[in-house]
């Protein structure tokens, strides 16, 4: 049997990592600046990760829902004092698109309605209403087609009121930063105005916080540069290091019901103790601070270089934008200077690194480009 062909592959085996470096089969280390995709947060085989899990896995490594597992309820504790957010209330999955199908369909729940807001340049996730509000038809079936959605351009107020006036919008799902939509980062009062339509129309307000959240942006949830609290706020990623884990925080006006969510493996023993262990991490080494001081660094560098369309982010979430396609760049980064980058379209690199990265480390990253790129024009072939 083979795998399923599914995923253009870099040409490089991962087999072992350490902070914010991994090592391939060849003995050659990178700087990962991808991180997983923004899923390594703490930083490779963190020991206090390590221990975690092992310690809780010598225990018990599963049980169902139906039983108390106090990991869960230390687990909404500690998110709900590192994130300002102690009156929300968490519900565990195990990933960002089940989620936000989970976030959507509390919103239906809550309003009776079905129509849903989101916005152009948008990613949810790949199954049923979590791809319904992804704005790329190429990764939507047929059967994905049947739900009623409106996406509008990012920032543009009174289109979403318009659309909010017909009565019949159960939510409006906006990402805290877009992620595979260029890092777009929606303009601080633009979620301002969507939390005050979202209660004057009687609709949820859902914060997709899978990429942007748990300090990526220099916050714990990036709409908090915005002061607002949305109704629903889904998160995953960077939530467990690589351990698959989800949670959608639900504000208290929401009524729970048994049977409305549930999930087998969502919060399990494991998985609990490597959000607990990411969660710890981060107060410890203080690294939304530390997110928000090096994206700050980059941010300002290298918004300096020449080459560079645009420079966008926040935090340790940066797209850096050129005039041609950047994949020839990004392989030449890999194999010759063994460092990993993300991508979001054919001319957008993205940086995803883990929250420990140094201003050090990523010195390596700008001194590289001065040194190498700048002093003749850019070459992608």
């Amino acid at each position: 049997m083979e795998l399923f062909d599914v995923y253009p592959l870099m040409d490089v085996t991962p087999v072992s990592g350490k902070g914010c470096y991994v090592t391939d089969d060849q003995g050659t280390e990178y700087l990962d600046l991808y991180g997983g995709h923004a899923v390594i947060s703490i930083g490779h085989s963190h020991p206090h990760y390590i221990k975690r899990i092992n310690d809780q896995l010598k225990k018990i490594g599963f049980y169902s829902n139906s039983v108390i597992n106090p990991l869960q309820q230390e687990l909404a504790r500690k998110l709900g004092e590192l994130s300002g957010l102690n009156d929300y209330h968490l519900f565990l999955c195990n990933s960002g698109a089940e989620a936000n199908e989970n976030a959507l369909k509390l919103a239906s729940f809550a309003t009776g309605k079905k129509r849903v807001i989101a916005f152009n340049k948008a990613f949810h996730g790949r199954t049923s209403a979590a791809v319904s509000v992804t704005d790329n038809v190429r990764i939507q079936a047929n059967i994905n087609k049947g739900m009623d959605v409106s996406f509008l351009p990012l920032n543009d107020a009174e289109l979403v009121e318009e659309e909010l006036k017909s009565g019949d919008v159960c939510a409006i799902i906006i990402e805290g930063i877009q992620g595979i939509g260029g890092v777009q980062i929606p303009d601080d009062s633009f979620f301002q105005t969507l939390e005050q339509l979202s209660k004057k129309y009687d609709c949820k307000l859902i914060l997709d916080e899978i990429q942007s959240g748990y300090g990526r942006s220099g916050n714990f949830f990036a709409f908090q540069q915005a002061d607002i609290k949305p109704d629903i706020i889904t998160t995953a990623k960077g939530m467990a290091n690589g351990f698959p884990m989800g949670g959608v925080l639900i504000s208290p006006d929401i009524e729970a019901r048994h049977g409305m969510l549930g999930a087998t493996f969502g919060g399990n023993y494991l998985a609990c103790a490597a959000g607990l262990a990411v969660l710890e991490v981060m107060e410890f080494e203080e690294l939304i601070r530390n997110a928000a001081e090096t994206g700050s660094f980059l941010l300002s560098e290298l918004g300096k270089m020449d080459g560079i369309k645009e420079v966008r982010g926040r935090g340790l979430m940066i797209g850096l934008e050129f005039d041609s396609e950047v994949a020839s760049l990004r392989k030449k980064l890999l194999n010759e200077e063994h460092i990993f980058t993300g991508v979001s379209s054919t001319n957008i690199i993205r940086l995803l690194p883990p929250l420990s990265l140094t201003v050090e480390q990523a010195t390596v990253f700008t001194r590289l480009w001065a040194a190498f790129w700048l002093p003749k024009p850019l070459c992608y072939g």
